[in-house]
């Protein structure tokens, strides 16, 4: 098992740097947005907010391509923007409108895109891991050089497919990537209370396979392991674990604070003094690479394509009933 300190580190350059800052403002403003719009009642159901967990996403999304293929959980908004998803269908999904990612079916569980590789976000826990195995597999059958990345959190390491899964990842050497976003809580439960481990990449050597902890607040140390984990994998080596660690700075869903006092606000406020698009804007302007000013604009032009997704999801057309069999069956 090794920590990211552990690697050698790539420069960061000016575009990286405003990269992985506008990833992670997109992914933090469509989630504020969203849960505020389900907390009002205009937006139906509820969401599993991805606030705080940012760098995760956006520093394995920014070493994959289109062609990459990713797999999901309940909480996958940012998943889906880190790799390309458009807000205006990403709305249009959540509000249940014939122009979302998936006709308004889905719902905020269920993203897919496929033409950027979202397999689909999965309300099951741990039920993208097998996915990203089949995902994984084709490609090595095919031999087109891409893989796939699964995200899960520290709960889903307990259950039978997640074991079944590394295994015969293992044993085939499949160009995958585990990445286990802990935010030390499955749901309600602390780790503590469900595991023995302190450090869940400690599993990875039970499959013969690297672990790898990274600070998953730190998007350019994400980046970094993820990016030798793809190049591991496209090198045909085989899989690789890496454990982020990071923090939900939300409820288990919804917007507004604990409904049920499960954490100690010390616990949070600590963790989001550690920011990670704070941290991202010390880093750019510190070492010389952006100024306050690229900052500030990247935040106002999320904030206009925000403004216009949820305009273009009010607007949008709700289902016709008469369809509600389509996309069902297939012949």
């Amino acid at each position: 098992m090794t920590t990211s300190t552990d690697a050698e580190v790539t420069p960061a350059t000016r575009e990286l740097v405003l990269d992985l800052h506008r990833r992670m403002v997109r992914i933090r403003r469509f989630e504020e947005s969203s849960g505020k719009l389900v907390e009002t009642g205009e937006m139906p159901g509820f969401l599993h907010l991805y606030v705080g967990q940012e760098a995760v996403a956006a520093g394995v999304m920014s070493v994959l391509t289109d062609d990459d293929q990713i797999t999901s959980t309940h909480r996958g908004h940012g998943h889906a923007i880190a790799k390309g998803a458009e807000f205006r269908p990403m709305f249009a999904e959540l509000y249940g409108k014939t122009t979302g990612y998936c006709k308004g079916r889905g719902g905020s569980m269920h993203i897919v895109d496929m033409s950027r590789g979202m397999l689909g976000a999965n309300a099951i826990v741990g039920g993208g891991i097998p996915i990203a195995i089949g995902a994984a597999f084709a490609s090595q059958y095919r031999g087109d050089g891409t893989v796939a990345v699964t995200f899960f959190g520290d709960g889903a390491t307990n259950i039978g497919a997640f074991h079944e899964s590394v295994n015969m990842a293992a044993v085939w050497d499949l160009p995958v990537i585990f990445v286990v976003e802990n935010n030390g809580y499955a749901e309600f439960t602390s780790q503590e209370r469900h595991m023995k481990l302190t450090d869940i990449a400690e599993r990875a050597s039970s499959y013969g396979i690297p672990g790898v902890i990274v600070d998953g607040m730190d998007a350019l140390a994400v980046r970094e392991v993820a990016m030798q984990a793809v190049e591991r994998a496209k090198r045909g080596e085989g899989p690789t674990l890496i454990e982020a660690k990071t923090y939900r700075f939300f409820d288990h869903q919804g917007i507004k604070g604990m409904r049920i006092p499960y954490r100690d606000p010390a616990e949070v406020e600590a963790w989001k003094s550690r920011d990670a698009i704070r941290l991202i804007e010390t880093i750019g302007i510190e070492r010389g690479l952006a100024t306050a000013e690229d900052f500030e604009r990247i935040w106002a032009e999320v904030e206009a394509e925000i403004q216009d997704g949820i305009d273009f999801a009010r607007t949008s057309p709700d289902p016709d009933p008469a369809d509600i069999l389509d996309d069902v069956y297939t012949s």
